[in-house]
């Protein structure tokens, strides 16, 4: 098995994202969104590098993440680290207490720049009272406007 988007690799990103949005809790379409975006940074106006290369699939890549992400959180709720209530809205994931002290006990390079993305991106993407999709709804219709356009050059526009 690869560790790359393996159900653990999956999992930690999510465990990021979720630590960082902590106590705002997320949906799995939020999820895909957000870990798309964490990974691809440098495809966002003034993100840093991107952690992933560009893949040819480019916005369908979006349809296949949904299902990594299901499969991390799975490991995630298996693991203690993560927790699921179910609202009006659907079901919601957050952390449990033991997913800092976990992060934390992770000395990985990878992991330490998935921490900076995350970081990033919920300073630059999510304020109080912002709705996460509202965001990254901007961020894709960026992405369509700049492939309508022809794919711009590395650092001319919002979205490669």
């Amino acid at each position: 098995m690869s560790p790359l988007n393996s159900p653990l690799e999956v999992g930690i990103r999510a465990l990021v994202l979720l630590t960082e949005t902590f106590p705002r809790r997320l949906d799995v379409a939020q999820l895909v969104y957000l870990d798309h975006a964490m990974l691809h940074s440098g495809d966002l106006e003034d993100g840093p590098a991107s952690l992933h290369p560009d893949l040819p699939a480019g916005p369908g890549e979006l349809s296949m993440r949904r299902r990594l992400i299901e499969q991390g959180l799975t490991v995630l709720l298996r693991a203690g680290l993560a927790d699921m209530t179910a609202t009006a809205d659907g079901f919601l994931y957050g952390v449990t207490e033991e997913a800092t002290s976990f992060l934390n006990a992770l000395q990985s390079p990878y992991v330490g720049q998935l921490k900076e993305r995350a970081d990033w991106l919920t300073s630059t993407y999510m304020h109080e009272g912002t709705d996460v999709r509202d965001g990254m709804n901007q961020i894709t219709q960026r992405w369509s406007r700049s492939l309508g356009a022809g794919t711009p050059h590395q650092g001319e526009g919002d979205v490669l």
